[in-house]
């Protein structure tokens, strides 16, 4: 596959545009960096930056192809010997925890995918909390996978459908949020992430009008910002800019503005907007900047 180009503020965000328009985490990409970037002075002269990415194992069969070292490249091992002994790795490793779990291996040659699916009565342990145990174990399989075999397998283990679970989560949290951030036009940062569930986060606001997403500092506690976009009207200025008038209402037949009362029926109404926020679905584990 050939480099493509890409474009952002940062490195750090051209990479996670890179990720997400390969459909990759960050760690399986293979990019070089072509122009830093710079902020400018207030503003003037800012420079994007740039970066070269693609997907590190078709940069690896495009060389093997190249050289025409594909049988030398490849490993000894069968992708049934493969099998056979991740099952195997697999059986000691549960057998380690004191975990009971029956496990089933699909794996896909034409695109060198090893999917795993775990079964039992204790899998909520090892899902753990928001999925970081399971996470944790599909490195390690990875890695052992990997160091059998020279061509780069990619591994996903999942457990009572967790994986599709947590898309739909982190998708109507990202929806929630975006809505919050048109709302009060203030960025939120969400909890650190995984590059997997950030470019969740990044793929369900990608052609959201209003708001923006970007990634922010260091493995493993990179975080999520979603801001509003630079000029953008939501609507919620001008509704709110005539609401209630700061206590004040307009008395057509006396004239003049006069103070509202706030009666009992009013404050009920105020109750019931803040029981709906309280609905929207945004965790608590969000901070606002």
């Amino acid at each position: 596959m050939n480099f493509q180009k890409f474009k952002a503020k940062t490195v750090d965000e051209a990479v996670t545009a890179a990720s997400v328009a390969l459909g990759i985490t960050s760690d399986e990409l293979d990019y070089e960096v072509i122009e830093k970037g710079s902020s400018g002075f207030l503003g003037i002269g800012a420079k994007q930056a740039v970066i070269r990415a693609r997907k590190k194992e078709e940069e690896a069969a495009e060389e093997v192809g190249t050289y025409g070292t594909t049988s030398e490249k490849k490993s000894s091992v069968s992708n049934a010997e493969i099998v056979k002994k991740t099952d195997e790795y697999l059986a000691k490793l549960f057998k380690a925890m004191d975990i009971e779990t029956e496990v089933t291996i699909d794996f896909d040659e034409e695109n060198n995918n090893m999917d795993i699916n775990l079964e039992g009565s204790e899998m909520g342990i090892l899902i753990g909390k928001r999925g970081q145990t399971l996470d944790a174990l599909q490195y390690l399989i990875s890695l052992f996978v990997n160091k059998e075999s020279e061509a780069y397998v990619r591994v996903k283990l999942d457990t009572e459908n967790y994986r599709a679970r947590r898309k739909d989560t982190l998708e109507n949290l990202a929806k929630n949020i975006a809505f919050k951030v048109k709302r009060s036009r203030r960025s939120v940062t969400l909890e650190p992430m995984n590059p997997y569930e950030r470019r969740i986060i990044h793929s369900a606001l990608q052609n959201d009008k209003y708001v923006e997403t970007h990634s922010e500092g260091e493995e493993p506690y990179r975080k999520v910002v979603i801001t509003l976009k630079p000029g953008v009207d939501t609507g919620y200025e001008r509704r709110g800019k005539y609401s209630y008038g700061g206590g004040r209402s307009y008395n057509k037949n006396g004239g003049g503005y006069r103070k509202k009362r706030y009666n009992d029926s009013y404050k009920k109404r105020e109750y019931n907007i803040n029981s709906n926020e309280d609905d929207s679905g945004v965790e608590e584990s969000t901070t606002e900047e």
